[in-house]
């Protein structure tokens, strides 16, 4: 889970996600301008680039992401 904002100031990324996005590989969940993207992989090795407008923050938190680390 990556912040759009923050994580598209380096230029291996802006290239990463233009690159998936050429490639067919990027899936917007909303209309709305995204604030987040997450990177899947499947089985077979493919990634699959989805981006939302949730915050990185709340996908965090659903995940219980934080709750593990407090558990450690």
């Amino acid at each position: 889970i990556f912040d759009l904002e923050t994580s598209t100031l380096s230029n291996i990324t802006r290239e990463y996600l233009a690159a998936a996005q050429k490639a067919g590989r990027v899936v917007s969940i909303s209309d709305e301008m995204p604030k987040s993207f997450i990177l899947c992989c499947s089985a077979d090795g493919r990634t699959t680039v989805y981006t939302t407008q949730i915050s990185t923050a709340t996908l965090l938190r659903r995940t219980g992401f934080f709750e593990k680390l407090s558990n450690l």
